[in-house]
């Protein structure tokens, strides 16, 4: 396709009950609009900055198949208002819900959530609660255990400053404990935030209509995908649930020291809808 062609991202700001939050709407090609749209919905902390390349990349394959995509940054990230500090999991949920009326409103009644690990996990959540309806859900690489989650993201706070923690830093549990606010490579996390993250266990998953489909890189052809999320996978499978795993061979762009892209998870997520269509 000639780029020169594509429309280019629209950037605006998406008024909510608690403040704007900054969106990139992804206008699909003219002629080959379809009725759908879909909401990106990213990770966490650095992992946001490092997988914007490859939410980007996708979400303008989507739009050449012709799919309005809406990027978001959630309350406290990127360049929305509001202090990270300030940040809940149930404000997060509340600004997926405005985004997705937003997309009813001005693109297509059906909404699909597209979200990267952490970003999976809330969007499983929003649709779980009733907060969002989905027609489906694309999970890359999804958490399903929020205080496992936590536990890994904290021990950052103890590895990044050796010399600071010698001297008598304080393990950011025991400040969390006490209520207090901890910095967390850079990241101001409240105790509320956490807590909420940290109830999050969706190995019991249960109940959920839409199709789910669950997306799982591993570094080479010879990698399984490993035995605790195939059995998550199951479960879900078990309990009635539209469950697919795909297994793609790529890097875990989300945590490689450079910004890296994984076409084949690009292309393989695109097959999603030219399936769906077909």
């Amino acid at each position: 396709m000639n780029p020169q062609r594509r429309p280019p991202a629209l950037p605006f700001f998406l008024d909510t009950p608690q403040g704007k939050r900054f969106c990139l709407y992804h206008a699909p090609m003219p002629e080959h609009a379809r009725p759908g749209a879909i909401l990106y919905v990213h990770p966490f902390g650095d992992e946001m900055n490092l997988s914007r390349r490859m939410a980007a990349l996708q979400s303008r394959e989507f739009a050449q198949a012709g799919y309005g995509v809406l990027q978001m940054d959630l309350f406290g990230c990127g360049d929305s208002d509001g202090d990270l500090r300030d940040a809940t999991w149930e404000t997060w949920k509340e600004d997926l819900a405005a985004a997705a009326q937003w997309l009813r409103r001005h693109v297509s009644p059906v909404v699909t959530l597209w979200g990267l690990r952490l970003g999976a996990a809330l969007a499983l959540d929003a649709v779980r609660s009733s907060s969002v309806t989905a027609s489906q859900c694309i999970l890359w690489q999804p958490v399903i255990d929020g205080k496992t989650w936590m536990t890994q993201f904290l021990r950052l706070a103890l590895a990044a400053d050796m010399t600071e923690r010698q001297a008598g830093r304080e393990n950011p549990r025991q400040a969390l404990a006490r209520g207090d606010t901890v910095e967390i490579g850079g990241y101001e996390l409240a105790p509320a935030l956490v807590a909420g993250i940290e109830r999050i266990d969706l190995s019991g998953l249960r109940s959920i209509a839409p199709p789910l489909h669950w997306f799982e890189l591993v570094p080479d052809d010879q990698t399984l995908v490993p035995a605790a999320r195939i059995r998550t996978a199951r479960d879900w499978a078990d309990r009635n649930m539209d469950v697919r795993l795909h297994a793609v061979t790529g890097p875990s762009f989300w945590a490689t020291r450079e910004v890296t892209e994984c076409p084949g998870l690009i292309a393989e997520t695109a097959g999603i809808f030219a399936e769906a269509t077909a």
